[in-house]
């Protein structure tokens, strides 16, 4: 048997040498191809920050509107004292406030001031007199009046015209008249004449017009407002 000659040992190594290219191109082929291709117009996995929360932003509250206070309405109030010896009536507008304090005979004071929003007054005549009160929903003022060194408590409900507070000024016979009346709800008045300081009870008048004869001469009594 003849030994196989230089020519078959060289062919049978390229044919060794050519099969072992082909099985390492192909590992590497299924080597590249096990790891996924990203999806066109997908942005990678974004990695978190060490220390910041990937998360959004909770929105701040809103704060919350403070709760107004109801306005003070325009309106008259008239009432009588806990004891009966006197009436109050007071006038409200725009945020300033009058009132007139009486007995009908010889005791009485004009005052005036401010209210706050919460309702609360307090105003201020001659001779150190004050009134202090509290508006109740709109429907009634109740308070005190000092005078005198005397303390008045008093309720004044809400009046409807002809009721609430009138005044009249005038020279008469070359007297000086400040008259003030109050109407309460019922039509009972209760009022003072000023004559050059001397006080004295007050004729009645109309309270549909205010129409007033003094010492024959005929007056005009006006609701007041602040």
């Amino acid at each position: 048997m003849k030994r196989p000659g230089p020519l078959l040992t060289l062919l049978a190594g390229l044919l060794l040498a050519v099969f072992m290219l082909s099985l390492n191109a192909t590992t590497g082929v299924r080597n590249a191809s096990s790891s996924r291709p990203r999806t066109p117009g997908t942005a990678p996995p974004a990695s978190a920050t060490p220390g910041r929360s990937t998360s959004p932003p909770s929105p701040s509250p809103s704060p919350s509107a403070s709760p107004s206070a109801s306005p003070v309405p325009n309106a008259d109030y008239a009432g009588r004292t806990d004891d009966d010896s006197s009436a109050v009536a007071v006038s409200l507008r725009d945020g300033r406030a009058i009132a007139y304090f009486c007995d009908g005979h010889d005791k009485e004071s004009w005052l005036k001031g401010d209210v706050r929003d919460d309702g609360t007054l307090r105003l201020t005549g001659k001779n150190g007199a004050g009134l202090d009160g509290t508006l109740r929903d709109g429907g009634r003022i109740r308070g005190t009046v000092e005078f005198g060194g005397r303390h008045y408590a008093f309720t004044a409900d809400r009046a409807v015209k002809p009721s609430g507070l009138y005044r009249a000024t005038a020279t008469v016979r070359g007297a000086e008249l400040d008259g003030g009346w109050i109407v309460l709800p019922g039509g009972k008045q209760v009022g003072i004449l000023d004559r050059d300081g001397e006080p004295s009870a007050a004729p009645v008048i109309d309270p549909g017009t205010g129409a007033v004869t003094v010492d024959g001469q005929k007056l005009t009594a006006r609701p007041v407002t602040p």
